[in-house]
């Protein structure tokens, strides 16, 4: 298995969590597998680009990703998205999913090949 392989099998496997986890009603764990498989995306775009291996969190590495000056401004908004702070009760504003979210960002970083 390639390099490349191991790493979408990984992201597949945490977006796969995610939709797991919504349908059985934990949206906390959905929000959580869907940070992971989006943070995969990012460190290894990170190793990519910069031959740097980010030790911080999915969470801060998507931080650090949305923070980068060249980011188009709809990967960003799905970065923002994928860092944004749950209420007090625990929701996101409607219409945020950050599955797709996940999905599209992951989609858009494949492009580099991790």
């Amino acid at each position: 298995m390639n390099k490349f392989s191991t790493i979408e099998t990984k992201i597949n496997q945490e977006l796969e969590n995610a939709q797991l986890a919504r349908h059985i009603g934990n949206e906390g764990m959905a929000r959580v597998c869907a940070r992971r498989a989006a943070g995969i995306a990012v460190r290894y775009y990170f190793m990519q680009t910069t031959k740097l291996d980010p030790k911080e969190s999915p969470f801060e590495i998507l931080r650090s990703f949305s923070e980068l000056p060249n980011i188009p401004s709809e990967i960003n908004k799905l970065t923002r998205n994928l860092t944004m702070r749950v209420s007090k009760s625990f929701e996101l504003p409607d219409g945020i999913d950050l599955i797709d979210d996940a999905k599209k960002l992951c989609n858009y970083l494949s492009k580099f090949q991790y």
